[in-house]
């Protein structure tokens, strides 16, 4: 195997909560991939925390965890997006939002104070969550003749490819999803079978 298609995720939204000196901050992290979502996300945060100061976050995208943003929106530059995201590193997770909202409780804490205050809130809302393992895989359109259809379902079981959105009707049409790293093993075998067409979906 070249590369690692696997990478850890959350599974539904959870909350961590830390306090300090008067202070209270609640992280809320999402299962998170499509960038456009973040803003419906804050302004549903700061409609039901109209009374906090600040609304921080950070979240890296996509199964190699090469897409990442962080926000201090407000806060001294380094001390809450930066940590926030560092918790991610740290726990390897990716396709995750986590924003974390201040109340101001009337004391300031000082940089490491923060730095504190938003990692430990990110930490508790990452042990509230499940995180689970997920593998990448590619999607393919299969079409092939009734003649063929053995050799296609030995391969799938030989294999243990999972198929679906199966389509015997005139002609065979099934959907595959096939690890990414055997997908160049998968398709060469199925180009060994005959009059077989094969179509790229998308990658999940």
């Amino acid at each position: 195997m070249l590369f690692n298609d696997e990478y850890q995720t959350i599974c539904s939204k959870s909350e961590g909560v830390f306090k300090d000196k008067g202070s209270k901050f609640i992280a809320f992290a999402y299962p998170f991939t499509d960038e456009t979502k973040l803003k419906e996300i804050l302004e549903n945060l700061k409609n039901e925390h109209s009374k906090a100061r600040h609304y921080c976050f950070a979240y890296r995208l996509t199964p190699d965890r090469n897409i990442f943003r962080i926000n201090d929106d407000g806060e001294p530059s380094g001390t809450a997006g930066r940590p926030i995201l560092n918790t991610l590193l740290s726990k390897d997770v990716t396709n995750i939002l986590v924003v974390v909202v201040r109340y101001f409780g009337g004391t300031l804490l000082g940089v490491p104070g923060l730095i504190n205050a938003y990692k430990m809130a990110t930490e508790d809302a990452l042990n509230q969550a499940d995180i689970v393992n997920k593998t990448v895989r590619d999607f393919y359109l299969l079409k092939f003749q009734y003649p063929q259809m053995n050799d296609v379902m030995k391969l799938l079981k030989e294999e243990s490819l999972e198929n679906f959105d199966q389509n015997f009707d005139l002609a065979c049409e099934l959907k595959l999803a096939i690890n990414q790293s055997e997908v160049n093993k998968i398709i060469a075998k199925l180009e060994d079978i005959e009059d077989l067409k094969l179509r790229y979906l998308y990658t999940l």
